[in-house]
């Protein structure tokens, strides 16, 4: 390990798409992928890969002709036989060195980086991202990757950065030990960043997973786990276990080897897994621990002075970026009366420039994941259509995938289902408020908590938002998207989960359990 290494953490930089030479490589990396597409994937139990019968197929949301690859399905008894291995792996993998642990982690984000294209182009086809939101989640997940790797070594070494108050006549320290066999659930809307961030945080703490990775974005998820042990990680510390939900996911949870959950979804399912996991299984020795991201109503507000056209553009952002598919996703917007209408026109004019078509052509708006999440937000759209004024959208879109306008409601009331439910789609809804005190109750009003902006020049009213607007990640005049890796720890109060802060600097916290040793010291 060099000292430049451990030195300071910076974050992955983004790819300007601009330059054409930036094209011509994402490009290229779509035509290499191309040729890759309609593989088989197994599964991973220790060292062993492994074919079933039954099989996830992937499709690209864009094309719905095109089959990204066929993934293998893990059955319960499948996902023992992963457990046993886990089980076994960790009594060695806890016991290896946390700068041994943490240079996997480098080495894979060093790979990862020398193939960030490719990563990015297979985001594109199986998940539907434009160029510029899959390139910033291959940079996220590099950025995971190098920042748990920092946290663990700084974790290991944490007696000396946080002494102990000391007492005469005792040696005591504090170390972070691990906590045994995890079930790592990761989305599929970030399905690299996400994936990367929840499974590396586990293992580099001494842990080894089980990780059942979102069926719409298997083959990426297969990817990763595929560059984990090309760079060395030791049979048995990732078992790569896709499959059912209800089959695979509730047996990890309810598991009695299992010693905690890392999930990120929607509220019904994590709000399932708190519920089993909180029952005790015949042989279970611990209390489960769940780490949970779940959903977000996340809203901006606007007051009368604000700069209504940054404001205007941050409301379209984090509306519409990848299609509204973010549990960050602005899409609830809160504006003072004053400057509603003025608001509401800006924000309308940008959202019509919106273009849709397909990601690998670099289209602004791209395709929902897929026919469940399209036939679920054409119904929010319908339920829209009666609890607000259609001002944009509002239709499917053209285009042989999961199309839909990127849609806008005015005039919605703050009891609204398209106020108060996430619908995870290219739909905004937009309110008016009296006064910009109103406003910040408004968005309060929710049983979320996650991200939230408000957007204004006066400095009274921006102290009052930061200690009134309850959310986990508050941001001021910018948009409600976009956290980094060590700049904004990301997390979320309420229903939007256990406020794990990812990307923190106490993330590993959540996969470690502190021993305190007290020895007397010889007179």
């Amino acid at each position: 390990m060099t000292n430049s290494r451990m030195a300071s953490f910076a974050n992955e930089a983004f790819t300007d798409f601009t330059l054409e030479e930036n094209q011509r490589a994402m490009k290229a990396a779509l035509i290499k992928v191309r040729g890759e597409l309609g593989g088989d994937y197994p599964l991973f139990i220790g060292g062993e890969k492994v074919m079933t019968a039954e099989r996830t197929v992937s499709i690209n949301p864009g094309n719905k002709d095109e089959i990204i690859g066929y993934v293998s399905k893990a059955s319960v008894e499948l996902v023992e036989r992963a457990m046993n291995s886990a089980l076994t792996a960790f009594e060695s993998w806890k016991k290896t060195p946390a700068i041994e642990r943490a240079q996997y982690l480098f080495d894979a984000a060093d790979l990862m980086r020398l193939r960030k294209h490719e990563f990015s182009a297979l985001m594109v086809l199986e998940a539907g991202k434009n160029y510029a939101e899959a390139d910033a989640d291959t940079a996220e997940a590099i950025d995971f990757l190098d920042f748990y790797a920092r946290e663990m070594i700084r974790l290991s070494e944490t007696n000396t950065i946080r002494p102990l108050t000391k007492l005469a006549g005792e040696t005591n320290e504090i170390t972070y030990i691990p906590l045994g066999v995890g079930a790592i659930i990761p989305p599929w809307n970030f399905p690299l960043a996400i994936l990367a961030g929840m499974t590396s945080a586990a293992i580099v703490c001494g842990n080894t997973v089980l990780l059942k990775p979102a069926s719409p974005t298997a083959v990426i998820a297969h990817k990763f786990v595929a560059l984990m042990e090309e760079v060395g990680v030791p049979a048995g510390v990732i078992n790569f276990v896709p499959g059912s939900g209800a089959e695979v996911g509730d047996y990890m949870t309810s598991h009695p080897k299992t010693r905690f959950i890392n999930f990120t979804g929607s509220k019904e399912v994590g709000l399932r897994i708190n519920r089993i996991a909180s029952e005790t299984a015949k042989g279970q020795i611990w209390i489960k621990r769940v780490v949970a991201e779940l959903g977000g109503k996340d809203g901006i507000v606007v007051d009368e002075t604000a700069d209504l056209d940054q404001a205007a553009s941050a409301i379209v952002a984090s509306a519409f970026g990848f299609q509204g598919q973010k549990c960050s996703a602005g899409s609830r917007a809160v504006v003072v009366k004053s400057v509603y209408e003025e608001v509401l026109n800006k924000v309308a004019d940008l959202t019509r420039k919106l273009q849709i078509g397909l990601p690998e052509d670099n289209y602004q708006a791209g395709p929902v994941i897929d026919r469940n999440s399209y036939d679920k937000i054409l119904e929010y759209i319908e339920i829209g259509k009666r609890e607000g004024r259609l001002v944009v959208g509002g239709e499917k879109a053209e285009g042989n995938g999961f199309y839909i306008q990127p849609t806008v409601f005015a005039d919605v009331k703050s009891d609204a289902r398209i106020m108060q439910e996430e619908i995870f789609g290219p739909v905004l809804a937009i309110a008016a408020a009296e006064d910009w005190k109103e406003a910040i109750d408004m968005y309060n009003d929710t049983e979320f908590g996650l991200t939230g902006a408000f957007f204004s020049r006066v400095e009274d009213r921006i102290s009052y938002a930061l200690e009134e607007m309850h959310c986990g990640n508050l941001y001021i005049n910018r948009k409600c998207t976009g956290a980094l890796v060590g700049v904004h720890p990301f997390g979320g109060f309420n229903m939007s989960g256990t406020d794990s802060k990812a990307g923190g600097y106490d993330y590993l916290l959540q996969f470690t359990q502190a021993k305190l040793t007290s020895r007397k010291n010889e007179a």
